[in-house]
């Protein structure tokens, strides 16, 4: 794909890659890549593209009340005529966004104790600087949803658990506080939403940047099983690994390989990618109440598009 497009490749990510369309507007294209530990692994899911960027869609639209996002087009039929030619490689999965002063921080909220927040709480009862009550186990609610950024690291480069200070110190404490309060905001509300619909939203990870109007905005995907932790409701019991509909469950395939975590990375094997898309599609399916098939009719004929 990147080789392709009649127009300036900017940037490629672990999924997505970056296009300059013209001054202050870029597409960004989520590829079927997967990746897990910090490494792009060889084999991509089917669909995932898609499943990212119309879900990423929804979850702006529903949330822009909280904060603006940099979402201009998500209907192909809407993009420029120069892009016409690529229908097949494009729809679906692109979108026409806004150019931003990104900010390097990974604006991680944490309603349960999960991953690397309960490594470290094992170790010494705190967070990312949050002190946390004794006696938690795993996969417990919090009292409060926490705010636990991180480093936003180059591919390759392994992401860093960091407290509010060390934010602070990056970004500036106006801009730290504005990050804390839009990303919890944002949780709070979206984990509610999917809590009616049977789901747990356990943790989610957001990015933003500045636009040219130096207004805050949400930007590159948002409440995806990419960045995030989906747990059906019906089935969760604390103290226990909880069966997720997100990519923890490729993580725990690579766990129960023992695969190193370095070069080679391993393909993965077709029942493991079939489950994996599988999931996506479903907490799709149960997030907005349709499938990605009539998601792509929709706007196919206009409903919705901007």
């Amino acid at each position: 794909m990147k080789n392709k497009l009649p127009i300036e490749l900017l940037y490629t990510g672990k999924v997505r890659e970056l296009y300059r369309l013209e001054p202050g507007k870029l597409l960004m294209v989520a590829s079927d890549r997967i990746s897990a530990f910090d490494f792009i692994l060889p084999t991509p899911i089917p669909e995932k593209g898609k499943i990212l960027s119309q879900l990423s869609v929804f979850w702006f639209r529903r949330l822009e009340s909280i904060i603006g996002n940099h979402l201009l087009i998500d209907n192909f039929r809407n993009f420029p005529e120069c892009l016409r030619p690529f229908e097949k490689e494009l729809a679906g999965r692109s979108l026409v966004v806004k150019e931003v002063r990104k900010l390097r921080i990974e604006a991680v909220v944490r309603g349960y104790l999960a991953g690397s927040g309960w490594e470290e709480y094992r170790r010494s009862g705190t967070v990312c600087g949050h002190r946390l009550p004794a006696g938690l186990s795993l996969s417990n609610r919090l009292p409060e949803p926490i705010f636990t950024p991180a480093t936003k690291e180059e591919v390759g480069e392994h992401d860093r658990n960091i407290s509010f200070e060390e934010c602070a110190g990056l970004v500036g404490l106006e801009a730290a506080r504005q990050l804390r309060e839009k990303s919890l905001a944002l949780y709070r509300t979206a984990a509610a939403y999917a809590l009616e619909r049977g789901v747990i939203i356990a943790d989610t990870k957001f990015e933003f940047g500045y636009d040219p109007t130096g207004d805050l905005i949400l930007i590159d995907e948002a409440l995806t099983p990419d960045s995030s932790r989906f747990w059906e409701s019906a089935r969760y019991q604390p103290g226990r690994e909880q069966e997720s509909l997100d990519k923890q469950y490729v993580r725990n395939y690579l766990l129960e390989i023992k695969w190193p975590k370095e070069p080679p990375v391993p393909e993965l094997p077709p029942e493991v990618v079939a489950q994996t898309r599988e999931k996506y599609l479903q907490l799709y399916r149960i997030i907005t109440g349709r499938s990605l098939d009539d998601a792509e009719k929709g706007a196919e004929h206009g409903q919705p598009a901007h």
